[in-house]
């Protein structure tokens, strides 16, 4: 079946996706991106034991969201040109010995340096992504990669919990040197599975990248979807770098605890495959807002969490991630059905402008929380989503109708 699938891709023809290769495609995809957030609950344990001070904790969580901007920026597009699979598994391997040396790590200024490499060497999920797009008809594309991504965006929410309780019971190391398994194990698979292809496109690897510039300044939905996605996620990433920080020290939870915590915000990752399927009925827009809304919406439980407790963190852990996940979907089955020899490019923007909101979020989180606690991080991260609300009321709405 994967000759025959090889051969197929390679040849440009439409593939059938099964079920088992698009629940394959998600928990490959889950597995990869990951690595991108193991570190994010245990800053507080990693910086003491390599002797990073408090307030450059964050530094490892923002460093490997660049590295993946990086990487989304300068490797993705590759997919474009060399064969995807390949590609896929040189990438890879990279991960592979990057989370290794993570384990072994003991400088400061050398882990900062592998949590770089971490990122920019879990970009294989996005080569994953619209390789899965290319195979999937135009009428079922939305349902596919709404799939794909409820597997991914499990791996990013589950990631924390994981790393939480293992690096609670075994130490922080023990997470990096099992993700390094892990991605051994998802490797292989991927090498004997995953169907090959062949891009068409013909150019230089320096003419591919000149023409990112191009796609951004002719290509109006993806600017507007990249905005809005990145503010979405630099709210995320503040929110889920600074509760960490909030949860030990205001209410005194353990790893394990935190874990849990982590694990219930994972519940916001259903909103994956209703927003895939709204996309395909032709609800782009209406969904678009009301995940705006929502998000803007999902920071008032923690401006009253002293009378609810971690209740109201809870709330807002879930109301947020359902609200991220569902306007990323909504992006990606967009920017999908633009270009076809330009996925790979297209997706490498729009998901660079993601965690480069990311990294912003993460990196400001330790300086926020130290000056202001809580408070200061809530309503920091709350004026993100109403920018983005802001500029799709005034303008990004009536693009997008024209646009449907």
């Amino acid at each position: 079946m994967s000759n025959q699938l090889s051969a197929t891709a390679s040849a440009g023809s439409p593939v059938k996706l099964t079920q088992g290769l698009i629940a394959l495609f998600a928990i490959c995809c889950g597995a990869i991106v990951a690595n991108l957030y193991y570190a994010q609950p245990i800053t507080e344990l990693i910086a003491p034991d390599i002797h990073m001070s408090n307030g450059m904790a964050s530094l490892i969580v923002s460093l490997t969201q660049i590295g993946y901007a990086l990487g989304l920026f300068f490797l993705v597009p590759l997919g474009d040109l060399i064969e995807n699979r390949k590609l896929m598994i040189s990438t890879a391997l990279v991960s592979i010995a990057s989370l290794a040396a993570a384990a072994f790590a003991h400088q400061p200024g050398g882990f900062l340096v592998i949590s770089l490499l971490v990122g920019f060497s879990s970009v294989a999920v996005q080569i994953l992504i619209p390789l899965a797009a290319h195979l999937s008809p135009d009428q079922s594309r939305g349902k596919v990669v709404g799939t794909i991504m409820s597997g991914l965006l499990l791996g990013i929410l589950l990631a924390r919990p994981i790393s939480s309780v293992v690096a609670g019971h075994f130490g922080w190391r023990a997470v990096f040197g099992s993700a390094a398994v892990l991605m051994t194990m998802v490797t292989t698979v991927l090498a004997l599975t995953i169907p090959r292809r062949q891009p068409t496109h013909q150019a230089t690897y320096f003419e591919l990248i000149g023409s990112l510039g191009h796609l951004v300044r002719t290509v109006p939905v993806l600017r507007h979807r990249s905005l809005y996605q990145a503010l979405m996620f630099a709210s995320f990433s503040l929110f889920w770098t600074a509760i960490p920080v909030e949860l030990t020290r205001q209410f005194g939870l353990t790893q394990t605890r935190i874990g849990l915590f982590a694990l219930v915000g994972a519940i916001g990752a259903t909103s994956a495959p209703v927003a895939g399927r709204l996309a395909d009925a032709g609800h782009t827009v209406r969904a678009t807002l009301i995940a705006l809304v929502v998000g803007a919406l999902a920071y008032m439980p923690t401006f009253i969490h002293s009378s609810w407790g971690v209740a109201g963190l809870v709330a807002t852990g879930i109301v947020l991630d359902f609200a991220v996940q569902m306007n990323m979907v909504l992006g990606q089955r967009e920017i999908y059905a633009l270009h076809a020899a330009s996925r790979n490019r297209l997706n490498a923007l729009y998901m660079t402008s993601i965690f480069v909101g990311g990294s912003l979020g993460s990196a400001i989180a330790s300086p926020l929380y130290e000056h202001g606690g809580w408070p200061l991080v809530a309503a920091v991260a709350t004026s993100f989503p109403l920018l983005a609300l802001a500029h799709y009321l005034l303008i990004g709405r009536s693009h997008a109708r024209r646009h449907a």
